[in-house]
């Protein structure tokens, strides 16, 4: 990854109203959720999800695409898999268990139970 792609999705993470979007959809997985769902659920209003949603696309982290009358947003799991590797790659430095914590959530999202 590029550092300035690094840095462009770290910036659109840095707000806390986008933050808790782009949590809301890793939650939702690959299905996403429709804007209005995101809307209520978060209690931000539409224009404001909006433009939230529109730095975390420009910056590569969410996708969208209509279905019917809703636009569903999704997160865009490649990208979020690229910075946290970007993040995390060189970590340990030698010492594995520094990574231990980050290897353990993966298993845990990576093999439900």
């Amino acid at each position: 990854m590029e550092m300035n792609d690094a840095i462009k999705r770290l910036s659109a993470l840095a707000q806390e109203a986008r933050l808790e979007v782009f949590r809301l959809l890793v939650k939702a997985g690959p299905e996403g959720k429709a804007a209005g769902d995101i809307a209520r659920g978060l209690g931000i209003a539409a224009n404001t999800l909006s433009a939230q949603l529109l730095l975390l696309s420009n910056a590569g982290l969410v996708r969208a695409r209509r279905d019917g009358r809703s636009i569903i947003y999704a997160v865009n799991f490649e990208a979020m898999s690229d910075l946290l590797v970007f993040l995390t790659e060189d970590c340990c430095g030698g010492h594995a268990e520094v990574c231990a914590p980050l290897a353990a959530v993966a298993s845990r999202c990576c093999n439900p139970k």
